[in-house]
């Protein structure tokens, strides 16, 4: 994320296209949240049945491919999926 740019990523998500909001839901991604360092580091949370089909199935929607061109100028480099390994988790 380009530090720079930061103020106009939260602007931009407190307006998430509702296309947007239902290919998301539709293609399986449950609650999802996202959250930004003052730095740049973005962090995304998400639950799903299948990640892989998920993110496949999102990358396919039209709606998807219009927001990361949208958001693109945001980006120092390539937005990609890293999965963290869960350490802990309290039940």
């Amino acid at each position: 994320m380009r530090p720079d740019r930061l103020d106009e990523y939260r602007a931009r998500h407190r307006n998430v296209w509702p296309e947007m909001r239902a290919a998301l839901s539709e293609t399986g991604w449950t609650n999802y949240s996202l959250f930004l360092r003052p730095d740049g580091l973005l962090i995304g949370y998400l639950e799903t049945e299948d990640f892989e089909a998920a993110k496949r199935a999102m990358e396919e929607t039209d709606v998807n491919a219009r927001w990361q061109t949208e958001m693109a100028p945001l980006f120092d480099e390539d937005l990609t999926f890293e999965r963290l390994e869960e350490v802990f988790h309290l039940d």
